[in-house]
């Protein structure tokens, strides 16, 4: 510790000091010009234009008329329900979402398809999806589609089957569900 002391008993050195540039903007006033001149009116003109015939028509031939009558319709529609939503008829397909590819099929290059069953509601819902059969493209049976293919058919909407103007539930309604990649 002695020696450390000894070594160190000079004053210290001044160092030289360094200078940081001072960066200011200074105050600038910034006019704006707005241009309020108006232009020119346009010199007339020496000679007005000069006046346009007048088109000539062929006469119509009367003689080969077209019945321009307006067409007859029958008035005894009968809609029933909110807009014609409910009118007599079986179910139809609305809405059909596509399903979500699963990663491990994708990852594996695996295709193929899902038969669900299930039921169409009331209110044109799917309710009780079940898959009914599962198969990879190459025949072999799978269960890798099947969560995926019950999760796109709960999004599905219909148009009900109306009868005597009351929606009907329609059980075991089935559907093909296919699972394709993209070709390239």
């Amino acid at each position: 510790m002695h020696q450390l002391i000894q070594a160190n008993m000079g004053a210290p050195e001044d160092e030289e000091q360094i200078k940081v540039a001072d960066v200011v903007m200074p105050e600038q006033k910034v006019e704006t010009q707005y241009d309020t001149r108006k232009p020119d009116k346009p010199d007339e003109p020496e000679q007005p234009p000069p006046e346009m015939p007048e088109p000539e028509y062929d006469e119509p031939n009367l003689d080969n008329r077209i019945n321009m009558s307006a067409p007859r319709a029958s008035t005894d529609l009968k809609v029933g329900g909110l807009g014609g939503a409910f009118s007599e008829g079986d179910y139809l397909p609305i809405v059909k979402v596509q399903p979500q590819y699963p990663r491990r099929a994708l990852q594996r290059g695996i295709e193929g398809f899902v038969i669900v069953e299930y039921t169409v509601t009331t209110n044109g819902s799917v309710r009780d999806p079940k898959v009914v059969e599962a198969y990879t493209a190459d025949g072999n049976p799978t269960t890798i589609f099947n969560r995926e293919a019950i999760k796109s058919a709960l999004k599905y909407k219909y148009k009900p089957r109306v009868v005597d103007g009351q929606a009907m539930e329609v059980p075991g309604v089935k559907t093909k569900i296919s699972f394709n990649m993209a070709k390239n």
